[in-house]
């Protein structure tokens, strides 16, 4: 089990209600209102989990540019009202920050009972593969 602090475990529940804003604002037919909530609550949990210095260099390393401008630039895109437009943009770069975390993250939920037979179908298999890489046939 996780051994989180008081603000660790706020940060966990900020970053979880981001995340269920942004996807009942998918869901909702691109709601400006809820994915922008979503991002601010998403944005703000990151930084109680990980502390803001760590928040802010994680955004803002060298090597990170491209992916960290796309990601705040889409976020003003959806702040701005173009929710759409902002969220293709906000993936992007949300994927360009996050791809070298990308294959730990497919590998852990294939393990997860129901989630990973779901994942190991045919059709999607390919899909996660390509997502995360190919290192979970050695695994299993």
């Amino acid at each position: 089990m996780l051994d989180l602090n008081d603000l660790q475990k706020i940060g966990l529940g900020l970053a979880m209600f981001g995340l269920s804003f942004l996807v009942l604002g998918v869901f909702l037919l691109f709601d400006k209102g809820l994915l922008a909530i979503g991002n601010i609550l998403f944005l703000s949990g990151l930084t109680f989990i990980i502390g803001f210095q760590r928040t802010f260099f994680f955004f803002f390393q060298r090597h990170k540019w491209k992916g960290s401008s796309a990601f705040f630039i889409g976020l003003t895109i959806v702040f701005l009202g173009w929710p759409f437009v902002g969220m293709i943009v906000e993936m992007y770069g949300f994927i360009l920050l996050f791809r070298g975390f990308l294959p730990v993250a497919v590998s852990f939920v294939r393990r997860i009972p129901v989630i990973g037979t779901i994942l190991n179908l045919p059709i999607i298999s390919k899909i996660a593969d390509a997502l995360g890489g190919d290192s979970h046939r050695s695994m299993v």
